[in-house]
């Protein structure tokens, strides 16, 4: 099975799991992991500044990576995962948790 066949089926899972667990619009948690070093940071709080976000980071014991957390009000499940697409495409290196 081929990465985007996979990643397309993760994303049915999820949206399907939202709608099921959560009455929207709703707030939702996103959490990722970027090198401190470089934009990233920068990068994934720039995706979420227009939305009216709360953005709290949190560096790692040895200071290599970030931990950026993202408490954002969202309008539905599909809103949600084309976020977690855009900032996969837009953020070098990025690991969405």
């Amino acid at each position: 099975m081929d990465s985007s066949k996979k990643t397309d089926e993760f994303y049915e899972k999820l949206k399907s799991q939202l709608y099921d667990t959560s009455s929207w619009p709703t707030e939702y948690l996103y959490k990722f992991i970027v090198l401190s070093k470089g934009t990233g940071i920068a990068d994934v709080e720039g995706l979420f500044n227009s939305l009216g976000a709360v953005i709290n980071t949190k560096p790692s014991k040895n200071g290599k990576y970030t931990s950026v957390s993202i408490n954002v009000r969202m309008k539905n499940p599909e809103a949600v995962i084309a976020k977690y697409k855009e900032v996969a495409e837009n953020v070098e290196g990025v690991i969405s948790l």
